[in-house]
This record gives structure tokens, C-alpha cells and sequence, in this order.
């Protein structure tokens, strides 16, 4: 170590002399002054400077350089708590996407316990709709109320003491609310929820959700700092399991036996709107009824259909629905993008999933098979239903059972295709046919499955998380079709924003031709419309007539759909 020591001071020494004689040889060349050669330097410097900077601004130097790093740095996103803030990567020379979706969510979250609510704006396409300014004013509004009267306030705290008095109280700072009771499968309770949501909107009410349908281990909290969720100490919680029609707290029973009275307004009412409610229960959709209804500060209310287009029918709530929503298409597709952000759980299912196989895609092809009949036949039916609405739609290239493969010419297109079912049958049948033929135009076609449980079970919450991610994958699809009568593909195909291609509902028999058709509106639909004359107080079936944009369902010849008056069906 010593010797080595030596020999590097021996060469630097050497080196020093060396550089003295250069400076010697220098002074003699260029004069005795050398500040000449030091002021020389410093201007070129300068100069060289000037121009790299004009020339940059001026676009002499390749600017798309800039664009490179930029898009690098955006577009690969890690998901983990460890997520570099927007503020600190480098963003290109347009205007970034909007991940406050236009002003429609709400600042003040932590973006770490949901990254799901500020990083979907990263995998979906930008809005083609845009909130009202009235929506958005109105959710602020909604969340000022929620904070105050949420649970365990002061607020909420003296309205739960009417239920357990079980009387009313007059006093007019008592907050309202209405309670969505979990029931039936993950696409029904989104939609049911997203329905509840709107009501409390329109009458001043504050939200709260059945604690017990697993929905905080599914979406992460949508209103800032006061939970959603009914506390688990609620007097009357074991109580749900059992309201049904016939339940003395219906309002239905009530009307039915004549026990409703304005002078002894009741602290709480069960409000049944699913398949099977009955005329007294229609009269929810009845302005003469919500007057009533509107004092009676705790309203549970059960449903397993999408009941938004019923509400359009009252005529109390037209004008607010109006202001709210001046398209009437966007009812879920707004209110479903404000209302539910996956967990970080859910999330990641769905990023890791996208980014492995669908993210280098040119193009994503969503299909959603959902069959209400099993069976061998039904099988070979609806495969072949949905093979010929992809190919005729030209959703899908058609294969080459001929050659072996086929030349394209320029670059090979890609296109990742995302089946969602109960069962992997179609989805490997598919596969196969992609696999082991070319397509006749040169494209390479890759067929995935997330999963295939084989039968719903629903509320079983890992069964809920990956119906969710596959939910949330569909809606990231450039086009998409599913199954009529779906609330699943509803679900889908209005978070996303897409008019679907809608298979027929298989029937036993039966061959569609065309297969399929294509969605005129992005609103779910409506199964189970209260067929019903609010001021003849009878049955009708003149419902479709009372405003113009409610319709009947391109796949529910009964059911009831929103359209905007510029859609044609």
C-alpha cells in the first residue's frame, strides 16, 4: 500500500510540473496577460448559452425530446404507498388529464387510503361528458350536509332519539335521512345504492349504508371526513333482515290499512321498491306521497332494481332533476364515477390486471356473458350468438381456417380481448379458435379471463372484489358488448361511458337475427317499473308517455330507460 501511495504523488508531481511548463509555453504565446485567455472563455460561454436557449424556443432543437421524457415519467405509474406526487413529475406542454373528473369529486382526501379515487383518471378515457356546474355545486352541498348531520354528530345522535322514543320531533334542525339496506347481487346493490343517492339529492337527506353488506372492504368512503356508513349500535339494525312488504313499517301496509296519519307522523318508514311491491308500494312514485314522506325523518328503503327513471316521473322533481342533469343519459355514468372508488385492494386487482394484459394492446375489446338458462344446448347457442354479433359488427377479425398464416403488411395490429362469466367455456373456446387459426386480416387477437366462480355468491366479499375489478376492467375497454338484462354489463358499460352492443336474452328456441344491437343510451334500466296513474290511482301502462325522455329498454320490452330527447331507439 505503501509502494502504491508512492508511485500516485510521484506521477502527480510529475503531472504538476508538466502542467506549469504548458501555462509557461502559454503566457509566452498569448502575452503576458492572461486574464485575456479567462475573459475569452467567459464570453463564449455566454454567447453559446443565448443561442442554445433561442434556439430551443424557437424550435431549432428537437422539443419532442422533452414530450419523451414527459410521457415516460407519466405514463408508468407504480401503484404503492410510495406514489411521486404529481407535483413532482416533469408534465408535458398540453393540459394534464382531470383527475377531479371535471370538478365532480371533492379535494380533501388523503390520496393514499384510495388511490383508486385520483389515479382512474390515468386508465380511463377522458369524460365525453362533462357535470353541470349545478351537479357539481349540488354534490358540495350534499357533502356540507353529510358532514353535518353524519353519524355520531350531535345532529344525528338527537335523530336516533326519535326512533328509540318512537316519536316524533317538530324541531326543524333534526336532520332526514334515508338508509339503503344491502340486498341482492353486486350489480343490483350499485345500482340500488346509486338510486338512493339520487333521492337523498333531491330531498335533502343524508345517505347512510347497511353496514353489514361488506361495502367498506369494496369502495372506499365517497364523502370527505364523516362516514357512509350506519353505525353498527343503530337501534333498529337487526330489524332489516326482515323488512319485507308485508312488514307493519311499510308504507305499503300502512296505506293498506289505513294507519297513516298526518297528525302523528311515525320517526321511521320501510320503503319496499323491489320486483315484487305491490300498488300500495307504487305510491313512493306519487307526488301526494312524498309530501307525506318527506316528514318522516328516517326512511330504510330496500331494492334490487335500478329505480332512477321513476324518479324522472314525479313531477315535484322535475325541474332540480332538469338542472341537475341537462343530459339525461349521464345519471349513473356521473353519480356511479362519484359514488364508488375501489379500495386499494380492489384497485390493485385491477391495475396489476390491466397493466399485464391489456395495457400494450392497439385495441380492447370487452365481451360480458352473463346466462340466466345453463345447459349444453344453450352453450352452443349463445358461443355462436356471440361469435356472429362480434364478427358482423366488425368488433373482431374473422379467422383463416384455410392457411396456416397469413402476411400483413406494415405493423401487426393487436388487440387484447377481456371475457368476463361464470363459466371459462366461452372464454376457452374463443381462445382456441385465436390461437390456433390466423385472422383473415393479420391481427393477433389474445383472449383473457380474469376469473370463473361458476355461480354467483353473492356478498361473499372475495367473490364481491373480483366482480368488481371485472366490472371496473370492462368499463377501461374501447368497446365492449354484454348481456341483455344485465345489471353487471349495466354497470360496466356506464362507469365507462360506452354504448355497448347488447346480446339478446338467450331464450329457450329461439335464434336472434341480428344477434345483437347496438346501446342508444348509457343509462341502466329499469326491470320493474311502478306501472301506475298517480292521479287516477290505478294501474296503467302509460307511463312511457308522461315525459319524453323516459322509454322503454332496447333489451326489457317493460322496463323503463333514460334517453336523451336526441337519442332515436
Amino acid at each position: 500500500m505503501k509502494r502504491s501511495k508512492k508511485t500516485f504523488n510521484d506521477q502527480q508531481v510529475s503531472s504538476d510540473r508538466e502542467s506549469g511548463a504548458v501555462l509557461k509555453n502559454s503566457e509566452l504565446k498569448w502575452g503576458p496577460n492572461p486574464m485575456t485567455l479567462v475573459g475569452f472563455i467567459v464570453v463564449l460561454l455566454v454567447v453559446l448559452t443565448v443561442v442554445f436557449s433561442v434556439a430551443f424556443f424557437f424550435g431549432d432543437l428537437p422539443s419532442d425530446c422533452l414530450w419523451t421524457l414527459a410521457e415516460a415519467r407519466i405514463f408508468h405509474v407504480k401503484h404503492s404507498k410510495a406514489t411521486v406526487s404529481e407535483k413532482d413529475i416533469l408534465q408535458p406542454l398540453t393540459v394534464p388529464k382531470d383527475k377531479l373528473l371535471g370538478g365532480l369529486l371533492p379535494t380533501g382526501f388523503d390520496e393514499t387510503s384510495c388511490l383508486s379515487r385520483y389515479e382512474s383518471h390515468l386508465y380511463s378515457k377522458p369524460l365525453q361528458h362533462k357535470p353541470s356546474s349545478y351537479l357539481i355545486s349540488g354534490l358540495r352541498r350534499y357533502e356540507a350536509l353529510h358532514k353535518q348531520c353524519g353519524p355520531y354528530t350531535e345532529l344525528y345522535n338527537r335523530t336516533v332519539d326519535l326512533i328509540k322514543s318512537g316519536e316524533y320531533s317538530s324541531d326543524s334542525s333534526v336532520c332526514n335521512y334515508v338508509v339503503w339496506i344491502s340486498y341482492s347481487g353486486l350489480g343490483n346493490r350499485i345500482l340500488t345504492l346509486t338510486s338512493a343517492f339520487l333521492y337523498a339529492l333531491l330531498t335533502n337527506r343524508v345517505l347512510l349504508v347497511d353496514p353489514r353488506a361488506n361495502l367498506h372492504n369494496l369502495f372506499c368512503e365517497p364523502f370527505p371526513e364523516v362516514s357512509w356508513l350506519l353505525p353498527p349500535d343503530f337501534p333498529i339494525i337487526e330489524q332489516f333482515s326482515s323488512f319485507n312488504k308485508k312488514s307493519p313499517h311499510s308504507y305499503g301496509y300502512m296505506v293498506r290499512n289505513n294507519v297513516t296519519d298526518n297528525s302523528r307522523i311515525p320517526s321511521f318508514l320501510y320503503l319496499h321498491l323491489s320486483h315484487d311491491f305491490d300498488v300500495q308500494d307504487k305510491l313512493f312514485f306519487c307526488d301526494t306521497d312524498q309530501t307525506f314522506l318527506h316528514k318522516v325523518p328516517w326512511l330504510f328503503v330496500k331494492s334490487n332494481n335500478y329505480y332512477v327513471p321513476a324518479l324522472f316521473l314525479i313531477p315535484s322533481f322535475e325541474q332540480e332533476l332538469n338542472n341537475l342533469f341537462p343530459e339525461k343519459e349521464t345519471v349513473f355514468h356521473f353519480l356511479g364515477r362519484y359514488l364508488f372508488h375501489p379500495t386499494n385492494s380492489v384497485w390493485g386487482l385491477i391495475t396489476r390486471y390491466y397493466q399485464a394484459y391489456l395495457a400494450q394492446a392497439d385495441e380492447k375489446i370487452g365481451i360480458q356473458i352473463r346466462v340466466f338458462s345453463l345447459g349444453v344446448s344453450n352453450f352452443k347457442y349463445v358461443l355462436n350468438q356471440i361469435l356472429a354479433c362480434t364478427t358482423k359488427e366488425n368488433l373482431l377479425p374473422q379467422v383463416n381456417l384455410n392457411e396456416p398464416i397469413v402476411n400483413s403488411s406494415g405493423k401487426t395490429k393487436t388487440i387484447s380481448v377481456l371475457m368476463t362469466s361464470l363459466s371459462s367455456r366461452y372464454f376457452e373456446e374463443i381462445r382456441n379458435m385465436y390461437w390456433q387459426n390466423p385472422t383473415v386480416t393479420g391481427e393477433i387477437v389474445s383472449v383473457f379471463q380474469p376469473s370463473h366462480e361458476e355461480h354467483q355468491q353473492s356478498e361473499k366479499l372475495m367473490h364481491d372484489r373480483k366482480a368488481l375489478a371485472e366490472m371496473y376492467l370492462l368499463s377501461l375497454t374501447d368497446k365492449l358488448v354484454t348481456s341483455g338484462w344485465s345489471t353487471f354489463g349495466y354497470v360496466a358499460y356506464s362507469l365507462g361511458g360506452l354504448k355497448p352492443w347488447i346480446l339478446y336474452k338467450f331464450k329457450k328456441g329461439t335464434v336472434h337475427n341480428p344477434p345483437c344491437f347496438r346501446a342508444t343510451s348509457l343509462e341502466p334500466c329499469y326491470h320493474s317499473p311502478p306501472y301506475y296513474d298517480c292521479k287516477k290511482k290505478t294501474a296503467s301502462n302509460n307511463t312511457v308517455n308522461i315525459v319524453p325522455h323516459v322509454r322503454h329498454c332496447e333489451d326489457n320490452s317493460w322496463g323503463l330507460k333514460l334517453f336523451d330527447q336526441k337519442g332515436e331507439l
